[in-house]
């Protein structure tokens, strides 16, 4: 392969696997580089808030509020896991947990109003993109994309990508 056949494939081609491969690990490390560079609110500079805790906070936010199995099953983690990450910011004042009126054996686990709208505002600017980025596209084109970054996530995860 040429010095020419290397270059950055042409933004009307047609990719074939290598372009492609060849174009998202030239992506991946700029798109990474962009997100960390999203300035986290002052109000939650101090809590130490660490990349484990985005999930988690983007569930409660988009989904609302829910049991701490519920968000153990939607993060792909034990319940134990999920039970320190919520004690954990429940301590600083990120969460707070109430009794399930239905079950009173169950805790409810919800975002504390007071730090709502800086977790909003800070995860919002990844949404904006998204949805700028994934509107355009039809629904099945969302779902393979989605479904093709989750095959990436594992592959990297079974060290085969």
């Amino acid at each position: 392969m040429s010095t020419r056949d290397r270059a950055a494939p042409r933004a009307d081609a047609d990719l074939d696997v290598d372009g492609a491969i060849r174009a998202l690990l030239l992506l991946m490390p700029r798109l990474v580089g962009r997100v960390k560079r999203i300035p986290i609110p002052e109000e939650l500079q101090s809590l130490e808030l660490a990349p484990r805790h985005l999930s988690l906070l983007s569930y409660l936010l988009f989904d609302g509020p829910m049991t701490v199995n519920e968000l153990a099953g939607r993060l792909e983690v034990a319940p134990t896991t999920v039970s320190l990450m919520v004690s954990e910011l429940s301590r600083k004042g990120v969460l707070q947990r109430r009794e399930d009126e239905a079950d009173r054996r169950r805790r409810i686990v919800a975002l504390a109003e007071r730090q709502r709208p800086a977790i909003d505002g800070w995860l919002a600017q990844g949404a904006t993109a998204w949805r700028a980025a994934l509107e355009p596209l039809t629904p099945d084109q969302r779902r393979m994309f989605v479904d093709t970054l989750r095959a990436y996530e594992q592959g990297v995860a079974d060290g085969s990508g």
